[in-house]
């Protein structure tokens, strides 16, 4: 009650020193514009865990942040325009302060001019041959790239970008022709590279013709929320403004149903970027689809594919969602640089898939009867009186699990991006009698420490807990808690997702009494708070360390919190006074070393270390050569090599899953839930990552390192 009483007083301070500058009267769209900036820079400096000053350093970091966003490919703006611009570098807080957006109109017109001159450019290197026997390359690392001197150097560049284009539809020409049987010297339909070249260099000027013609037609609007959202992430890279239609779409992911393909995406430059799959749409069940995929083209059932570079992420979606049944193809582009087209039929997104649910797990000659609880998020339903909430959902699993006589349990948070606080606290309690959970500390207050009070548990056996990079928030919670309690064994990646920090919502138009003709206004996303574990340390940027760390796609990328610019800093606070006895982990060092040894000799887990390393690899390559053979032998390498890695995630015979008696009448009620849980079962018994869980379990269960080494 504390922390929600300090809140809604810093509310009231932000909401009375917002009155004294807002026009009592209508206002017309740039004073509307200007109260926006004001606002949201108001409500941060009253409620964010850790406020900035409004000053010329202040100012220098929107400037670079907000051209790395205005022209991220450098592909529009030359020095000339920069120099234009630099003047404002130190004056954009006075600006902020008084609500003047100058900098931003002339940084607009740089850009729309910028936009035209480019499209010049483009239209007419596209209208000469090219020849990709030259062995020139291509920088695909934007972010090192200075702006184009002059318009001759921007002409270079623009050449470099439209080869590699042309470049990529001549070779998916070429060897989809290859792969044609009916195509051969004598059908006389087998078409040379000239040819190809030809009809590349067509497709990529329509392409980028479509795409320019959609950047023109971005509104004022669509730019300004970009710098409204660089001003606010200078904050912290969760505190941000959410104009109208981005609240909307922001509540779309509690909403109950949704016709579409199950996933969550966001602008990541100029293409869209998967952030997460939901359980149970038709992404999910596709499997094709992983979160950090791009997005480069949507398809229609009929009509071509189209390149959505440029297009405005609710404009990306509206192409994406479609009616129940229809078809819709992506074409996705992988971490590793592999191109796919992946069709799904548009479906309901069932909630019932992103709710918790178990299994029971068998690992032949070593361990049975083990219980598996699947938790996707730590979801709870504050609207509807029946709603569902993950902590007890989870209880009711399991009571189940026991009503089994499970001998350990797994619970899986991969992927699980986290969600309720007080679900978390309570879901913790059930692995011990009573005690700490975290720590909550808002700005300029003590760390608050969050109990469970609750003298009962529900589970005294053994536990793991699975995590990975995309396990964030709550999850990190969790995982950390029952860590220091040394009640679990975490399993996982080197380390969680690393999100240490909690936001709240705040609508602008509550804090603006009149003025009704320009709402509404939006929201302000703001960092309220920092979380510690009950150690005293903080999952802020470094996350939870698994006990057991094994190998991962992602284990030497580098991920998560700590690269995202303005990251809060990680802190640390007094340790809170907690202890368990429940459940005592006798042999924690030898099954640490158990499985470390059991890794190194799996030769599943050696090919998906070796994998990560290649895709760190290429993801550190800067260039891409544009010579055809070049370009054409590192492509396919790359597909024999994802298709190798692939190929060898088969059914794990020795593991065996099944449902639960009390799960069966309602799994076996129609065909849609069966045709479901058989592909839930399927997959689990494919998951290396559960099979080390449950010999982990068996070393868990045997209480003497002597009786461990038999």
């Amino acid at each position: 009650m504390k922390i929600k009483s300090f809140l809604i007083f810093a509310l009231l301070i932000g909401v009375a020193s917002l009155f004294a500058f807002y026009p009592k009267k209508s206002a017309s769209t740039s004073e509307r514009e200007s109260i926006i900036l004001r606002a949201i820079i108001s409500f941060i400096e009253q409620v964010h865990f850790r406020p900035l000053p409004l000053d010329d350093t202040f100012s220098k970091n929107v400037y670079d942040d907000y051209l790395n966003v205005l022209d991220r490919g450098k592909r529009f703006l030359i020095q000339d325009d920069i120099n234009k611009l630099k003047p404002y570098e130190t004056t954009i807080d006075d600006e902020i302060k008084a609500g003047n957006l100058d900098f931003f109109d002339l940084s607009l017109n740089l850009l729309n001019s910028g936009i035209e001159r480019s499209r010049v450019i483009y239209q007419d290197i596209l209208s000469h041959p090219m020849s990709f026997h030259d062995m020139d390359s291509v920088q695909v690392e934007y972010d090192s790239l200075d702006f184009a001197k002059n318009v001759s150097d921007l002409k270079n560049r623009w050449k470099s970008v439209l080869k590699y284009e042309v470049l990529q539809e001549v070779v998916r020409m070429k060897d989809a022709q290859d792969k044609d049987s009916t195509i051969t010297a004598a059908s006389g339909k087998m078409k040379t590279l000239s040819e190809f070249e030809i009809e590349g260099r067509k497709n990529v000027l329509d392409d980028f013709n479509k795409m320019f013609d959609r950047i023109a037609k971005l509104r004022r609007e669509d730019r300004l929320n970009d710098f409204y959202n660089i001003i606010a992430g200078e904050f912290d890279p969760h505190t941000n403004y959410l104009d109208p239609r981005d609240k909307e779409d922001f509540d779309i992911g509690m909403s109950g149903k949704l016709i579409g393909i199950g996933a969550r995406l966001q602008a990541d430059g100029d293409y869209i970027k998967v952030i997460e799959i939901v359980p149970g749409g038709p992404a999910w069940k596709e499997k094709n689809i992983q979160a950090n995929d791009m997005i480069i083209k949507v398809r229609q059932e009929t009509g071509d594919a189209l390149d959505i570079r440029g297009m405005r992420i609710d404009d990306v979606v509206a192409k994406i969602r479609g009616e129940k049944g229809t078809k819709v193809t992506l074409t996705i582009k992988k971490p590793n640089g592999t191109m796919k087209d992946v069709t799904l039929t548009r479906d309901e997104v069932l909630m019932e898939e992103g709710f918790a649910k178990s299994a029971i797990l068998n690992l032949s000659g070593t361990v049975n009867n083990v219980g598996y609880i699947y938790l996707p998020k730590f979801y709870a339903d504050f609207q509807d009186n029946d709603g569902r909430f993950s902590y007890s959902d989870v209880a009711k699993e399991i009571e189940k699990l026991k009503g089994e006589n499970v001998s350990g349990i797994i619970l899986d948070l991969r992927n699980n991006p986290g969600g309720s606080l007080n679900d978390v606290i309570k879901m913790g309690g059930f692995f011990i009698k009573s005690g700490p959970i975290v720590q909550v500390k808002s700005r300029d207050r003590s760390p608050y420490v969050m109990n469970d009070d609750d003298p009962t548990y529900l589970y005294d056996g053994p536990l793991v807990i699975l995590v990975n990079q995309n396990s964030a928030s709550a999850s990190e919670i969790m995982a950390s808690a029952m860590q220091d309690y040394k009640r679990a064994i975490i399993i996982g990646g080197k380390s969680t997702y690393g999100k240490g920090t909690v936001q709240r919502l705040f609508d602008l138009d509550r804090a603006i009494r009149g003025n009704d003709d320009i709402k509404p206004l939006g929201d302000v996303k703001a960092t309220i708070q920092k979380y510690y574990r009950i150690n005293g340390g903080s999952t802020q940027l470094k996350g939870v360390i698994p006990d057991i760390v094994l190998p991962d796609m992602y284990n030497y990328i580098e991920t998560g919190e700590a690269e995202n610019k303005h990251a809060m800093e990680w802190t640390k606070v007094a340790p809170a006074t907690y202890s368990q006895d429940v459940y005592e982990i006798h042999n924690y060092n030898q099954i640490v070393q158990n499985s470390q040894k059991r890794v190194s000799q799996n030769p599943i887990f050696n090919s998906i270390d070796a994998n990560a390393r290649r895709i760190k690899t290429q993801m550190d390559k800067n260039y891409i050569s544009l010579n055809i053979d070049t370009y054409t032998a590192e492509l396919h390498q790359r597909k024999l090599d994802e298709d190798k890695f692939n190929k060898q995630f088969k059914v794990i015979e020795s593991l065996t899953a099944q449902n639960l008696k009390a799960d069966l009448p309602a799994i076996n009620k129609d065909s849609v839930d069966i045709a479901r849980n058989k592909s839930f079962i399927t997959n689990l018994r494919k998951d290396v990552y559960l099979e080390e869980a449950l010999r982990v379990i068996k070393d868990m269960q045997t209480n003497s390192v002597a009786e461990i080494n038999k």
